[in-house]
């Protein structure tokens, strides 16, 4: 069994290899993901809805805590999997998972928290402003949650956001069963539908238009890690829209290791709260990873929590460029490098396994999960 928990969590070896050639472009990997398939649903009381929203998350457990930490066993993994749903009427369920090699096929390398200081030096943070850029691909995929974090749409009615933002690892967040996500658009102006900004100074106020969210899908990974070590790599959920939102989304794909980024370098957009009302635009390089997370030091403030981490590579089968979320901005983290105190912020990874839940959340299907 445990050789088999090896080979689940060692799925992540692509088939695409970064070529030699002086005119390689940064390809996205093609990965054989393994299913994962729910075996049986509980019905659980109804959740009080008491814990405080936090807009980061704490964990002791750095790079090195992560890299020497023992591989879970395969019925870990399937218990870390396995989900809770949370519906708009308040009503929870518990799902179990079963995890399936079909081929084989990713990568496999696997602090106490001081959350005032997340800039770096000069802040290096851009406010999108003007409804020809927020309006636009790819800022227009982020949302607010009214929790105070941000979320990514990755399908027609389907928002990814950080799992903190909805359950603090013991219970769901005071209006949880009532949330709703914003989406920027212009404030309407003596009725007309819209004016242009195009010869004004001042950029064009934006407001929030609201829709609720039917169902919440949260792993007990999160749930039973508390927050804490184990909890922080599975801090992501993903929330169903109540109706189609209409707008272009951004599609999901495996982390590729940190070497074989465009430039080492990610992206991600978020509504940090000391720029209140505006979408804030980031990117850095990526300083460190295990299997589950990215450590950078993008400038950031809470808010941006939730956020959908993404990179721009070149999809060799559709012969084009094309920008995919490969984590989940989780928060602020203080670790232990080599006994000295360094800072980072964190992401987490979109690992196959990851890939696979999060896929069949979307698509309630496996097999059009196949390849990340």
């Amino acid at each position: 069994m445990a050789a088999l928990s090896t080979l689940i969590l060692l799925l992540c070896a692509a088939k695409d290899v970064m070529p030699s050639s002086p005119h390689w472009k940064p390809t996205w990997p093609s990965y054989r993901v393994p299913v994962i398939l729910p075996q049986s649903t509980l019905n659980l009381d109804k959740p009080q809805f008491d814990a405080e929203a936090r807009l980061e998350v704490v964990s002791p457990c750095g790079p090195a805590c992560h890299k020497s930490s023992p591989l879970p066993t395969y019925e870990e993994v399937k218990n870390y999997l396995s989900y809770e749903t949370l519906y708009a009427n308040g009503s929870l369920t518990e799902t179990e998972v079963g995890i399936y090699i079909l081929s084989n096929g990713g990568d496999g390398s696997r602090g106490r928290s001081r959350t005032k200081r997340q800039i770096y030096g000069y802040d290096s943070r851009f406010s999108i402003f003007g409804k020809d850029f927020l309006l636009n691909y790819p800022f227009s995929t982020s949302v607010k949650l009214s929790t105070g974090c941000t979320g990514t749409l990755v399908a027609e009615k389907h928002v990814l956001t950080a799992a903190h933002c909805i359950h603090d690892g013991k219970s769901y967040v005071k209006g949880a069963q009532k949330l709703r996500v914003g989406f920027l658009k212009p404030k309407q102006k003596d009725g007309s539908k819209g004016s242009n900004s195009t010869n004004s100074a001042m950029p064009e106020k934006m407001k929030f238009q609201w829709i609720r969210v039917k169902r919440t899908h949260v792993p007990k990974g999160w749930i039973k890690g508390n927050a804490n070590d184990i909890g922080m790599d599975y801090d992501y959920a993903l929330l169903e829209l109540k109706k189609p939102h209409k707008r272009k989304f951004m599609k999901i794909g495996v982390s590729p290791p940190a070497r074989h980024l465009p430039g080492g370098r990610i992206h991600f957009s978020g509504y940090d709260n000391d720029r209140p009302g505006n979408l804030v635009y980031r990117f850095c390089d990526v300083k460190d990873e295990t299997y589950d997370l990215l450590y950078q030091q993008c400038d950031a403030q809470p808010g941006a929590s939730g956020s959908g981490v993404y990179v721009r590579m070149w999809k060799r089968q559709n012969h084009k460029w094309e920008r995919k979320i490969i984590g989940i901005f989780s928060g602020h983290q203080w670790v232990d490098m080599n006994g000295t105190p360094q800072d980072f912020n964190v992401a987490v990874r979109i690992t196959p396994l990851k890939y696979a839940q999060i896929c069949y959340w979307i698509k309630g299907n496996y097999l059009d999960c196949r390849e990340g």
